[in-house]
């Protein structure tokens, strides 16, 4: 694959990474929003009977639009051009996919190894919820999860090809997942858990906080993965989609 390529990739993806963004945004604001604003009012109540009023130094109004967008959509164009730039190191590499499977097959993988693995040890809390003195701490724990689980998956990706000429792609596929599940399974137990939920704080907000959480974050993947592999698709195969429109007969 040639410079010109790649280079026209990451800008398809970068744009198919804000599209999604876009879709992410909106399921952002209907489902997670309310859930924030809730428990945003919840701990304010019990911060005022202890603390009194304080100073809010940026609006909650501006948090909830510009903030949001602002956050998902740079999120949603930075992920999509790496994404863009792995796609193009995968494609031909993991099997006899297309670029519309790869982009998906690489979408799925982004969502459970950059979110899902991370959020099942250290799921998501709605912003006022939690310790402000060990944040520090629960960043560094939550990142180094993430990329304990991108190393995991890389391995196994590895593991899985080599083990192909003797086994078979199936059973090596599987024996690749089985590593990585119990390699993952290693790293929830060593790595220490934080719970800085308080004891007064709904069970039921909090899980719909966390569900909305994830469906951003699977909207984001889906929609980047649909988007991005339909373009490439385009791109890289544009004899092809022309010969199969010129086979159609006409009339139909």
């Amino acid at each position: 694959m040639n410079s010109t390529t790649v280079r026209n990739l990451l800008v398809r993806g970068m744009l198919a990474g804000l599209a999604a963004g876009v879709l992410a945004l909106v399921v952002a604001y209907v489902l997670g929003e309310p859930s924030v604003e809730r428990a945003i009012g919840l701990e304010d109540g019990h911060a005022a009977h202890s603390h009194g009023d304080e100073a809010e130094l940026v609006p909650r109004s501006l948090q909830s639009t510009a903030g949001l967008a602002t956050g998902v959509l740079v999120y949603g164009v930075a992920f999509g051009g790496i994404a863009a730039l792995a796609f193009c190191f995968a494609l031909g590499r993991v099997g006899r996919f297309g670029p519309r499977a790869t982009a998906m097959l690489l979408s799925a993988c982004a969502l459970l190894t950059v979110y899902v693995v991370p959020f099942l040890k250290y799921p998501a809390n709605p912003p006022a919820v939690g310790d402000p003195d060990t944040i520090g701490e629960r960043t560094a724990l939550y990142f180094l999860m993430t990329v304990l689980s991108v190393l995991l998956a890389v391995g196994a990706t590895i593991l899985g090809r080599r083990l192909a000429p003797r086994t078979g792609t199936w059973y090596a596929t599987v024996l690749a997942v089985l590593a990585f599940a119990v390699a993952t399974g290693l790293a929830f137990a060593v790595l220490p858990a934080v719970d800085n939920v308080p004891e007064h704080f709904p069970a039921t907000l909090l899980w719909r906080f966390r569900l909305s959480a994830l469906a951003v974050q699977t909207v984001l993947w889906a929609g980047f993965g649909l988007l991005f592999g339909e373009v490439a698709e385009r791109l890289l195969r544009p004899r092809s989609v022309a010969a199969s429109v010129r086979t159609v007969p006409a009339g139909q």
